[in-house]
C-alpha cells in the first residue's frame, strides 16, 4: 500500500506538471495577435509568485487553445490515484471485519458508536466514505475525458465542465485521503488472531519445497488441511529437520 502511494505522487507531481503550462498570452485561437510581446511571461512570474508552484506560457499557443489535453491527462492521474485508493481501503475494510464471522486480521478506530443494530460491531465508516470519493472521482474523470473531446475546432466549450469536475476531484481526494489517514490508517493495529492464522496457514508450506521437495511439501500441505494441524506439526513428524530447521525454513517474515 506503501508503494501504491509513493507511486500516486509521482503521478500527482505529473499532472502538476501537465496544469502548469498555460494558453496565456495567445488571444485569438494562438495567434497573440493584440497582447504585448511579454504579456504571458511577465504574468506567469506574478502568477507563480501568488501561488507558489512554478507556471509557464506555453510553447504551442494553437494546440494550448484548442485542446484540453492536460486537463484529461491530469485528471487520468486523479483517477489512478482513485483507483488504488480505492483498493486499499477495501481491502483493509475487509481485513477488519469480524470480530468473529469476518476475517479481524487487523482492528479498525472505532469512530462512530457502533452499528444501531448489532452491538459490539465496528463500521468500517471511513474506509467507506473514501471508496464513495474514488467512485465520484471516476465518474468526474469520464466527465473530463469527455469535455477534452468536446474542443470542437478553436473553441474548448466543455471547459467549464472540466474544471469543475478537475476541481472537485482535488478537493474531495485530498479531504478524505486525509481523513482516511487521520481516523483510519493510523489506529489500525493487528489482532492477536492475524499471528494465529500465518502460523496456521498452509502458504508455509511452499517454504518447505527447497529443503524437501515440491511433492513432499504439497503432500505435508494436504495432510494439514485434512487434519487441521499446522504445517510446523506435520513437518516434524514426517521429516527429519529440526525444531531449529524448521523455525527458521517457516519464519513468516
Amino acid at each position: 500500500y506503501s508503494g501504491q502511494v509513493e507511486r500516486g505522487i509521482s503521478r500527482l507531481i505529473h499532472a502538476e506538471n501537465e496544469l502548469s503550462e498555460l494558453a496565456i498570452g495567445g488571444t485569438a485561437v494562438g495567434t497573440g495577435i493584440n497582447t504585448h510581446p511579454e504579456f504571458a511571461s511577465r504574468l506567469c512570474v506574478l502568477i507563480s509568485k501568488d501561488l507558489g508552484i512554478i507556471v509557464s506560457e506555453t510553447t504551442n499557443h494553437f494546440q494550448a487553445q484548442n485542446s484540453l489535453d492536460g486537463i484529461v491527462e491530469a485528471s487520468g492521474s486523479l483517477r489512478t490515484v482513485a483507483t488504488s485508493l480505492y483498493k486499499i481501503a477495501n481491502d483493509i475494510r475487509w481485513m477488519g471485519s469480524g470480530p468473529r464471522a469476518g476475517l479481524s486480521e487487523i482492528s479498525l478506530p472505532e469512530v462512530q458508536p457502533g452499528s444501531s443494530i448489532m452491538p459490539g460491531k465496528v463500521n468500517p465508516v471511513i474506509a467507506e466514505s473514501l471508496i464513495q470519493v474514488t467512485a465520484q472521482v471516476i465518474g468526474n474523470d469520464t466527465t473530463i475525458a469527455l469535455s477534452g473531446q468536446g474542443g470542437y475546432f478553436e473553441l474548448n466549450m466543455m471547459m467549464p465542465v472540466a474544471a469543475y469536475n478537475l476541481l472537485q476531484s482535488i478537493e474531495l481526494m485530498s479531504t478524505s485521503a486525509g481523513n482516511f489517514t487521520a481516523q483510519c490508517v493510523n489506529g489500525v493495529e493487528a489482532t492477536s488472531r492475524a499471528a494465529s492464522l500465518v502460523e496456521q496457514g498452509l502458504m508455509l508450506g511452499t517454504a518447505l519445497a527447497p529443503a524437501i521437495g515440491y511433492d513432499a511439501a504439497a503432500s505435508i500441505a494436504k495432510e494439514a488441511a485434512k487434519t487441521g494441524k499446522t504445517i510446523r506439526e506435520i513437518a516434524s513428524e514426517q521429516t527429519s529437520l529440526s525444531d531449529a530447521d524448521l523455525s527458521v525454513i517457516l519464519d513468516p517474515v
